[in-house]
């Protein structure tokens, strides 16, 4: 909180939100349903997957632009917002000087911000107070490797190994692998390999929650789109 937290990827993937869903679940809640504003994301959220961890689909308030500087306007108007309970914003062609003022804005506002950039910046420099590197585990779909680039201290040698998925979708999985099994054998045919459900869903803008003609540049944005 206060804080820019830079998160690398090859390519923007759905696992992040099994990294960042307590996270924000918990700001949510503290902030009292308060929005999560997502600038510039590149795909809908499987919303049954977010409400299963905690966070509502109709807390996110999505901002779609393909405009660099109208994303880190967002973003800056996003973090003077004291309703806002977190800001994440996929930010790839971002300067150094542009991430600084997005920094300089999460600390004065105490706000939790999220930048996605992509894994081909990790050796430029970042004003981010905690940096990381995300990406699919190659040896092992289920689990996520976290590596730790920047922190308050030495970077870690070794990725950190997360799960990909929730304990309730692991174990939903589980049960359609199992139940496909035996119905393979009752069959006698070879059972396929069980793919991953596609990230299909809906996320609501909460466009309801402010009145129209709100003061506020972000309220009068959310009113307007």
């Amino acid at each position: 909180v206060g804080a820019l937290t830079e998160l690398l990827q090859a390519s923007a993937q759905a696992h992040v939100w099994q990294l960042l869903l307590p996270a924000l679940a918990q700001a949510v809640q503290q902030k009292k349903s308060a929005p999560v504003v997502l600038v510039g994301a590149p795909c809908e959220p499987f919303a049954p997957a977010l409400a299963a961890g905690g966070l509502p689909p109709e807390a996110l308030l999505w901002i779609r632009s393909e405009a660099p500087a109208a994303r880190l306007w967002a973003c800056e108007q996003a973090l003077r917002c004291a309703e806002v309970a977190a800001v994440l914003a996929w930010l790839p062609r971002a300067r150094v000087g542009e991430l600084r003022r997005l920094q300089l804005a999460a600390a004065q506002h105490e706000s939790l911000l999220f930048v996605f950039r992509p894994e081909s910046v990790a050796q430029a420099a970042s004003p981010a107070r905690l940096r990381l590197r995300v990406a699919p585990c190659a040896s092992d779909p289920s689990q996520i490797e976290l590596h730790l680039l920047k922190r308050r201290g030495p970077p870690l040698a070794a990725p950190v190994m997360l799960p990909a998925r929730s304990e309730r979708m692991a174990a939903l999985l589980a049960a359609a692998r199992l139940r496909r099994k035996l119905r393979a054998q009752q069959q006698g045919v070879a059972v396929p390999p069980v793919q991953a459900p596609p990230p299909e869903g809906n996320v609501v803008r909460i466009d309801a929650w402010k009145k129209a003609g709100g003061a506020h540049a972000l309220d009068r944005l959310a009113v307007a789109g």
